[in-house]
């Protein structure tokens, strides 16, 4: 393994492609961001269900972004010695003849920009069931199921409604692995994105040989991903050994690689897009959720009662991350947790080897709209103009006005919480489907409790209630994972959420854990990026990087914690409507199948 690495004057450069804008951050050697720079990017939204994307449109953001951000932070180009990628699992298209990009618009596929499937693009309902009536063993590690939301339904349903001779010269790609490929010509591919998206099992585990299963590609109808040596999804990694049976390598035809570790070089091309110089180490990409990971779970602050001591050198030691969950929180949240063996957790992604730290396992649970579903909420209620325009008039952003006028109706009403103002008001938010434990695409909203009130006071007990739901099903992920042997003790929060004071100890107070907010609320998933092109530039003569974690634990930086509360009536209170909670989600489904047993053989 490299040695730490005398990082001087050096910078390293992230970049961090969410699901509405691209970010590049740049670093120095103790990760103090020295500057970030960002730009929306296009989303076409033609159907209900359809989300796309593309590469060129977020590669041109990052270029812009990227010249910004060197610009304005008077860094010369030559000191930037490592850049590291993370975005959203999408699903990219190339041509495997020509690297353009292949237009995934249907119906008519002519639109060639647009080759990129969003993460939440719910249109391969049909190619998920077929994907998980296969009932492969390798879904065990994806929490049981593929997703909707994840590469090989997509791939899928590409395939089921292509012109055939246009699937058979696609390529495919996680976003992050793209723009690794854009930026060093290589078709390397992170464990990350395989083995989380894309039904890769790493391998030994469970017999894996190739990593790929050609079985199950062949039982779902996409035997053309495992010619060629599965060439292309990437191919077969050059590391890897048959069993001890038969001992020996493959004569492989692709590379795997953990995160940060290196991928190659920047080339020319990219470099002048970029505004850099050609040469720059190019760490392994992640997706961006494992981004907030990165830059998260390092950070430093001091807990009384010595059960996380995080600061620095007593507490943080490779222990740590098994009792730290990451919530990276934006459009949706990713709840991430680190663990020295597999665990098993039904509805719950993973468990996922070496995406990460090699030999290292990670379980992802999710919530799949929660930045979205607060702007939902607010946005179709009859006062949220009304709201809006008042918050205007007092330079306040809607959310900091409606927390304060939810104080302000608490000290109104003469009561003691906010809860309780909201306490016969009972709302479940999965108004995109449940990612995580219930792991049910088809899940959605429901509100009991609502009156004839259409005034901003009601507005903003929905919007306290749609936190508390927020809040609640927090709880009920962290209670899933620890019930099946994972030791979380802690929440350490990353993205705009983190802003919100009342939604932070809505967390908190219903979880019964610690939340800890880190120094870069708004860049902890780029700072991330940036930390996976330290590692890539820490590279010896053999292509040997630093540990990861060390890297991390150098360039967090302190962070602030928030505490549950000590109240016995407030712990009453949640603890009552997280019955509710969990009675409301079993309930919806119970209605479904009395109605759909009802209409059995029915079609319309």
């Amino acid at each position: 393994m490299a040695t730490t690495m005398d990082t001087g004057n050096d910078h390293f450069l992230g970049v961090d492609v969410g699901t509405g804008s691209a970010r590049v951050c740049i670093i120095d050697g103790t990760g103090e961001i020295k500057g970030v720079e960002s730009k929306d990017i296009k989303t076409w939204h033609e159907k209900a269900d359809y989300y796309e994307q593309s590469t060129e449109d977020i590669w041109s953001a990052i270029c812009c972004c990227s010249k910004l951000v060197l610009e304005k932070s008077g860094i010369g180009r030559s000191s930037v010695k490592g850049m590291g990628f993370d975005a959203t699992c999408s699903l990219a298209v190339l041509s495997q003849e020509t690297d353009e990009p292949i237009s995934v618009a249907g119906p008519t596929f002519e639109d060639g920009k647009r080759n990129v499937i969003l993460w939440m693009d719910h249109r391969p309902e049909k190619e998920t069931k077929a994907v998980n009536a296969a009932k492969h063993k390798l879904l065990q590690y994806v929490g049981g199921s593929m997703s909707i939301e994840m590469e090989i339904p997509k791939v899928l349903w590409l395939k089921n409604n292509m012109p055939r001779e246009l699937f058979n010269k696609c390529k495919f790609y996680d976003l992050a692995d793209a723009l690794t490929h854009m930026a060093t010509g290589k078709e390397t591919r992170s464990y990350c994105s395989a083995v989380c998206k894309q039904g890769f099992v790493p391998v030994g585990v469970d017999g894996s040989v190739k990593g790929w299963q050609g079985d199950f590609l062949d039982d779902i109808g996409l035997p053309e991903l495992a010619e060629n040596d599965f060439m292309r999804i990437g191919g077969v990694h050059g590391a890897v050994a048959f069993p001890l049976f038969c001992a020996g390598s493959f004569g492989a035809n692709g590379t795997m690689l953990s995160a940060g570790e290196l991928v190659g070089e920047l080339s020319e091309k990219a470099a002048n897009e970029l505004g850099l110089v050609a040469g720059v180490k190019i760490g392994s990409g992640v997706i961006d959720a494992y981004g907030g990971w990165i830059g998260t779970v390092g950070a430093k602050v001091e807990v009384p009662g010595g059960d996380l001591l995080l600061d620095g050198h007593v507490g943080n030691d490779l222990e740590q991350p098994f009792r730290r969950l990451a919530a990276v929180a934006g459009t949706s949240t990713c709840h991430l947790v680190m663990s020295k063996d597999p665990i098993f957790v039904p509805g719950v992604w993973g468990p996922y080897r070496d995406v990460l730290l090699p030999g290292y396992w990670m379980a992802e649970g999710g919530q799949s709209s929660t930045g979205s579903l607060l702007q939902n909420v607010l946005s179709t209620h009859p006062s949220y103009n009304e709201a809006l325009e008042r918050s205007r008039e007092l330079s306040k952003n809607v959310f900091e006005y409606l927390n304060e006028h939810l104080e302000a109706l608490r000290k109104s009403e003469n009561v003691p919480t906010i809860g309780y103002l909201a306490r016969h008001l009972f709302f479940y938010g999965d108004k995109h489907g449940n990612r995580s434990p219930i792991a049910d695409a088809t899940m959605r909203g429901a509100i009991v409790g609502l009156s004839m009130d259409s005034s901003i006071n009601d507005l903003a007990l929905q919007y306290f209630a749609a936190m508390e739901f927020i809040a609640q099903q927090t709880r009920h992920i962290i209670g899933t994972l620890n019930d099946r042997g994972h030791q979380i003790t802690s929440i350490f929060m990353s993205g705009g959420q983190c802003k919100n004071n009342i939604l932070m100890h809505l967390i908190a107070d219903a979880t019964g854990y610690p939340v800890v907010i880190p120094r870069y609320i708004d860049a902890a998933v780029v700072l991330g990026a940036a930390m996976l092109g330290a590692k890539a530039a820490s590279a010896d003569s053999e292509g040997r990087t630093e540990s990861l974690w060390t890297i991390m634990d150098r360039m967090s930086k302190p962070g602030k914690a928030i505490y549950p509360t000590e109240n016995a009536n407030e712990k009453k209170l949640l603890g009552a409507k997280y019955e509710v909670f969990l009675r409301m989600s079993e309930a919806q489904r119970a209605y479904r199948d009395t109605v759909d047993s009802a209409i059995k053989g029915w079609k319309a």
